[in-house]
């Protein structure tokens, strides 16, 4: 699972996969998935071999493909080096795999166990395991806030709510993600760049939604359109302010629902056309509502800064109408929770997502 993590932000829109193999209780091989169109976990480990695998256990956290991909099939591998057992943690979703390579496995005479630690594998890959079945991104809104729940001051002033380590787990949480994801209101507040500047990152495709395309021309997601790919959704937008965008390099996409506002599922499923599996949601207090109340977030990320702000006037991370009762509030379940610097980060997961986006038992 440790060497599963190594391809986080990499291996997208594939799963993380790390896989182990062992012999007279010595590891002898161990790889990982570590790039998209690279080879697989259990290809990687059986490079790594120092002797013969032959008799030998290999461990790996989801079932070996037995289809051409990018890469020939593990199954393929895993036979070919005479493994005698293998230890499976997730079952892959994925159709084309699906129960069908442990089963080829064991035609061919391997012992075969599975979930092994399923529910801990199953935790590494909750944006496959939901973009494989339902075909759109894995949401993830991300906010910063105060103890009294303030993402800005009552003047509107939001830089820094938190420190600087926490401001460094953001920039890896935007390597991890596919795209990221922002409103107009947050791009004329802040003309923000929303890129990675750590070393050795990669940057997500930047969305922007725009109702009626408002984005300035010399705002600095326009000014980096063609070091970073772009889109902005509409729903009313000036054709000719469309096709200034496009000039730029970025691509315009219209996405209206019918009340002159970004239809957002209609635009999760475009995105998810295009090969995104994930998204960060970073946008303001009207796009988080908008995304909650569209039903298309699947996780919460909180990082909870040690101070108050106060004002009634102060700006919180979900606005718009709101519920009415308690009861119909949106629920999650806490996933993890950890200090960063001085910071809290709070981690939550939508709760009828918590199997929903799994494999079947």
């Amino acid at each position: 699972m440790e060497l599963a993590k190594r391809g986080r932000g990499w291996t997208n829109p594939n799963p993380v996969v790390g896989a182990v193999i062992m012999k007279d209780g010595r590891i002898i091989g161990e790889g990982y998935h570590a790039r998209f169109g690279g080879l697989h976990a259990e290809r990687n480990a059986i490079a790594s071999l120092r002797e013969s695998a032959r008799g030998a256990a290999m461990y790996v956290t989801l079932e070996p493909c037995c289809h051409y991909g990018k890469t020939p099939p593990c199954t393929e591998a895993i036979l070919e080096q005479g493994i005698g057992r293998v230890v499976i943690g997730s079952r892959d979703p994925n159709p084309k795999v699906a129960g069908k390579g442990a089963a080829l496995l064991r035609e061919a005479g391997v012992e075969v166990e599975e979930d092994f630690l399923r529910k801990e594998c199953d935790q590494l890959n909750p944006v496959f395991f939901h973009y494989i079945t339902k075909g759109t991104p894995y949401v993830v809104m991300k906010y910063a806030m105060t103890l009294d729940g303030k993402i800005a001051t009552c003047t509107g002033a939001s830089k820094w709510i938190t420190g600087e380590k926490a401001r460094e787990r953001v920039h890896c949480l935007r390597h991890q993600y596919m795209g990221i994801m922002a409103g107009i209101g947050t791009v004329l507040a802040d003309d923000p760049l929303l890129n990675v500047r750590l070393e050795g990152k990669k940057s997500p495709v930047r969305i922007i939604c725009d109702s009626r395309l408002r984005l300035p021309k010399d705002s600095r997601i326009c000014r980096t359109a063609r070091e970073y790919p772009t889109i902005v959704a509409h729903a009313a937008g000036n054709q000719e302010t469309a096709a200034c965008l496009e000039e730029l390099g970025i691509r315009v996409v219209a996405v209206p629902d019918g009340a002159g506002r970004v239809d957002l599922k209609k635009l999760m499923e475009f995105l998810g056309r295009q090969g995104l599996d994930s998204i960060l949601l970073e946008g303001g207090g009207e796009l988080n509502e908008s995304a909650l109340q569209a039903g298309i977030v699947q996780e919460v990320k909180v990082f909870v800064a040690p101070k108050i702000f106060g004002g009634s006037g102060a700006k919180t991370p979900v606005t718009g109408k709101g519920v009415a009762l308690p009861g119909e509030a949106r629920l999650f379940s806490l996933e993890a929770m950890s200090q960063v610097g001085e910071d809290l980060l709070l981690e939550y997961r939508a709760r009828e997502e918590e199997q929903g986006c799994l494999p079947e038992s």
